[in-house]
């Protein structure tokens, strides 16, 4: 072997081989032949990788891992092709991913009109009195607004004359908002005189009447109705429509290359299904769960159902989630000024529980993930976190999260690397929502604090990528080519200054992304004795000019050394 042209390099190779030496036993499996990016600094970009007991036993040159594979050792040529750590989906739905793959997908409706029309034909197939259930309709992406409408969206009466004994329930794209027809309010016993819950507002129609949207928590007063009759299912339906769910949802992330799953609030009721289906070994893609439910629950049962690596590794249950505002979309983000759209209002905050529930995380020492999208929204959870870990040792080490951060005060940006708080973004949302906000901002505060990932880079904040599917596709791909190129659908950049680079997108959607679950020790990195959980690409993301990235296919999937999605 010639001697390695720099130090580097030199540290590298005898890392290699002393790797090899210790370990000559062979590999489970062999990749070799393309750039497998580490995205450990340590080692860079390899050639080959070799795999035992589901963990990483060694990396580098094909001549150097060549002496681990025996006649048993399963051999993946890349020809060229491109490995990446496994994509960690930062912030995302697990069941929910699994329950939206059940009900009418609205995402692609150009107009309500197109919504009526598949909720009606809906109903012409279902008995009388069975819910109708979609999710996925977006007001702000419709080719026209509807007619009549209130602040922009569309109204119950064209629905609920062609569907008169059905209820049907439509969850907004964003989660936080909810279309309901006549027969749907009736059971639940709305009308003009209904006060909406702390958080929530019901919009009226010229009449004075419910128009059929609900904003955040106002949505409950409806979805109790629903949630009643499906807790009247037997228990074993219960828990195998649970585990249908989890098999929907799991199968999704391993079409797309997604290894590891954060999981953005479950509450204890659905807790059971994923320990069941983990201690079966039935979990084909790691989990790391944010429990979310009633603060009193939460301090009475979090003890008890905390579990870390349960399952062989797949299954951790270890913080706790808490929504204090809403969407932008649906404008229930909290601002510290009023929307640009809508000067009476400045969105839907809550406050309750957020310092009882970040006091109660310090003591038991979890992580506490906070929704938080609007500026308010924002600086309120940072001011909690500041006063309540102040006082306690190494407080910019317990990884608080705020989970989304959209729009932030310029202000603000500083005190995440401060605070040492995790910024848990996805990219796809910047590119998502390009169309309206401007709109909701205006052109200043959109420029200035709008997913301002260079600026939380920058001064040294950790960002944690992702989709929070089902709100968008669970696809990593288009996440990090919004990330790079902050490119909407119409070819427009919005406010480009604030890309990030391939590497940091890459190191959003892996290392750092374990980093943010207190998991670096096992996952992010292609490094030995980490778990082997890689994804190989049709090309390289970290090389294709921009304009190709999107085009990059998942070819394969492996977690624990076990290929998990082979691309037909």
């Amino acid at each position: 072997m010639s001697l390695p042209r720099t130090l580097t390099q030199f540290v590298l190779a005898l890392f290699v081989l002393a790797s090899v030496a210790l370990c000559q036993e062979p590999a489970d499996l062999v990749v070799r032949g393309g750039a497998i990016h580490t995205v450990d600094d340590a080692l860079g970009t390899v050639r080959a990788l070799a795999v035992r007991d589901g963990r990483i036993v060694a990396v580098g040159g094909e001549d150097e891992v060549s002496p681990l594979i025996g006649e048993d050792t399963e051999l993946i040529e890349l020809d060229g092709r491109t490995v990446v750590p496994g994509f960690i989906e930062g912030h995302g739905h697990f069941l929910g991913m699994g329950e939206f793959a059940q009900v009418l997908d609205l995402t692609r409706a150009e107009t309500w009109e197109d919504i009526v029309r598949l909720v009606a034909g809906a109903a012409e197939e279902a008995p009388a009195g069975t819910w109708i259930v979609g999710r996925g309709w977006h007001q702000e992406k419709w080719r026209r607004r509807p007619v009549p409408d209130v602040e922009g969206f569309p109204t119950h009466e064209l629905l609920s004359s062609l569907t008169p004994d059905h209820p049907v329930s439509l969850t907004h794209a964003s989660g936080h908002a909810a279309f309901f027809n006549r027969r749907a309010m009736e059971l639940a016993g709305i009308d003009r005189d209904t006060a909406p819950p702390t958080g929530g507002e019901i919009l009226h129609g010229p009449d004075g009447e419910p128009c059929g949207v609900f904003r955040e928590t106002a949505a409950t007063l409806v979805d109790r109705v629903r949630t009643a009759d499906l807790s009247r299912r037997p228990p074993a339906r219960i828990r195998a429509d649970l585990r249908r769910a989890a098999q929907l949802a799991a199968e999704e992330c391993l079409r797309n290359g997604v290894t590891s799953f954060q999981d953005a609030g479950t509450p204890f009721s659905q807790l059971g299904a994923l320990e069941e289906l983990a201690a079966e070994g039935n979990l084909p893609v790691r989990l790391w769960v944010m429990v979310r439910d009633g603060a009193g629950r939460i301090e009475r049962e979090f003890a008890a159902r905390r579990t870390k690596r349960a399952g062989n590794g797949y299954l951790t249950i270890d913080a706790v989630k808490l929504t204090i505002d809403g969407a932008l979309g649906a404008r229930g983000a909290w601002l510290l000024e009023p929307y640009a759209d809508s000067a009476s209002s400045t969105g839907l905050g809550r406050m309750e529980d957020l310092e009882r529930l970040a006091r109660f995380c310090a003591d038991v020492r979890t992580q506490f993930c906070v929704h938080a999208i609007g500026d308010r929204a924002n600086r309120e959870a940072l001011d909690v976190f500041e006063a309540v870990l102040e006082d306690r040792e190494d407080p910019t080490g317990r990884r608080f999260r705020i989970e989304h951060a959209q729009h932030l005060s310029p202000a603000d940006i500083p005190r995440f690397a401060e605070l040492g708080v995790i910024a848990a973004m996805q990219g796809i949302h910047c590119t998502s929502d390009a169309p309206y906000v401007v709109a909701r901002l205006g052109e200043g505060r959109a420029r200035e604090g709008a997913y301002p990932w260079r600026s939380l880079l920058d001064a040294g904040a950790v960002i944690v990528n992702g989709t929070d599917a089902p709100v968008e596709r669970i696809d990593p791909i288009a996440s990090f080519d919004a990330s790079v190129t902050r490119r909407a659908a119409d070819g427009t950049r919005f406010f480009p200054e604030q890309c990030m680079t391939r590497i940091e997108a890459l190191r959003s959607y892996t290392r750092d992304a374990a980093y943010g679950a207190f998991e670096e020790d096992v996952k992010g990195t292609l490094t030995p004795g980490k778990f082997a959980d890689f994804v190989v690409l049709s090309q390289d993301i970290l090389a294709v000019p921009d304009d190709e990235i999107a085009n990059t296919k998942v070819l394969m999937t492996v977690v624990g050394g076990e290929v998990r999605y082979r691309r037909p």
